[in-house]
């Protein structure tokens, strides 16, 4: 039998705005089961997910692996598209709580496991490091507003180069090209999703392109630096989609959760994939890919304009790199302390107990499963 599909994402990120959070749509309102995790650090909820994951995938089932942007080898989610079923990581900083309790939702609490007095023992050193990662992610945050706050001043010199008749002739031509030369709007049943497809962590820039986009066969990707007009070209598509009454699958900017990165439509096999310099991204890999098109912004920009601000925006440049870096460096030392506290979960946790409930789970699931087969 053959594996299942995955489909790799990020519900929340690490972003200049803070945690940002797109947990309402890890799964929609007509969800079947959705068991909402609970529990401390180091209790085993992601390895609860993965190992579920693993046999459902291995028996054939389509899936959404949904990853913790603080650590990526971390899941916070895991989803069947096809059945209405979902298991959620419900605690903080994405805190969840039961939409339809019993009828729908039912918290599994993985604290019933561990061994309190084990943990009382540590009661100040666990204390300690909570606050140490809750001031990580306060200066990382700061750091990451400070970025944004140069990538701001960036796009205002771009934005005075900017030749807004060309601009409107490129996305005139590319939403022609996605939705035919007859534009109408108006009909089917649109529908939207929002999530992120890369995100900010201890361990980088990360993100699971491959799996978003290995079934499109046609991709456009939209180059330009910050103001150049591309963060428009992506809503503009966005809109237009929704308007024509297709799905689409919106995936926001992990550094500015107000812009959009990548736009799909599944019903087309078509997206649209903002390019930066820290995308380490070959659509060349992607297996189906018929056709694929690049589209420079800076074609739309006044050269002359641009060298009157020449300083200006070498030095804006050069402060959002700095203020990144050390954004996602304490993003790094948020995550070590997190290790140091999860340590004293892990000695404290029963096991075998949690593999038991694991199985009664995945047991369930597969009963859920069976009955819509």
């Amino acid at each position: 039998m053959p594996e299942g599909r995955v489909k790799m994402v990020f519900p929340g990120g690490n972003t200049s705005l803070g945690f940002y959070s797109f947990y309402d749509y890890i799964i929609g309102d007509d969800a079947k089961r959705v068991f909402l995790l609970k529990g401390g650090p180091g209790t085993g909820k992601s390895t609860f997910m993965k190992r579920i994951g693993k046999e459902l995938q291995d028996k054939g089932i389509d899936l959404e692996y949904h990853w913790c942007s603080s650590d990526f080898n971390s899941l916070d989610g895991l989803v069947l598209p096809a059945y209405g079923v979902a298991i959620i990581d419900g605690t903080a900083p994405h805190v969840t709580d039961p939409l339809y309790p019993g009828a729908v939702d039912e918290i599994i609490n993985l604290g019933d496991y561990w061994d309190q007095e084990k943990l009382v023992l540590h009661k100040e050193e666990i204390i300690s490091l909570k606050k140490r990662v809750t001031q990580c992610f306060a200066t990382a945050y700061s750091s990451l507003k400070m970025a944004r706050m140069a990538r701001e001043e960036e796009k205002v010199y771009r934005d005075k180069a900017l030749d807004y008749q060309c601009f409107h002739r490129l996305i005139g031509n590319l939403l022609r090209q996605i939705f035919g030369q007859e534009l109408i709007w108006g009909e089917g049943v649109p529908r939207e999703r929002h999530l992120f497809a890369s995100a900010l962590t201890p361990q980088g820039i990360v993100h699971h392109l491959p799996t978003l986009l290995d079934n499109l066969t046609f991709l456009y990707l939209i180059e330009g630096e910050p103001g150049s007009g591309k963060e428009e070209i992506l809503k503009e598509v966005a809109e237009f989609a929704y308007r024509s009454g297709l799905t689409v699958e919106v995936y926001h900017c992990a550094f500015d959760p107000t812009l959009i990165d990548l736009v799909v439509l599944p019903q087309r096999k078509t997206a649209v994939l903002n390019v930066f310099k820290e995308l380490n991204f070959v659509p060349e890999s992607l297996p189906n890919l018929k056709y694929s098109e690049t589209i420079n912004c800076k074609d739309c920009l006044d050269d002359g304009v641009l060298m009157e601000y020449e300083q200006e925006l070498r030095e804006a440049g050069e402060l959002f790199d700095n203020c990144l870096e050390r954004g996602l460096s304490y993003l790094k030392k948020a995550r070590q302390f997190y290790e140091e506290l999860e340590k004293h979960y892990l000695e404290a946790m029963d096991f075998d107990g949690v593999e038991r409930c694991r199985k009664e789970v995945l047991e369930r699931i597969l009963t859920i499963v069976g009955e819509k087969k």
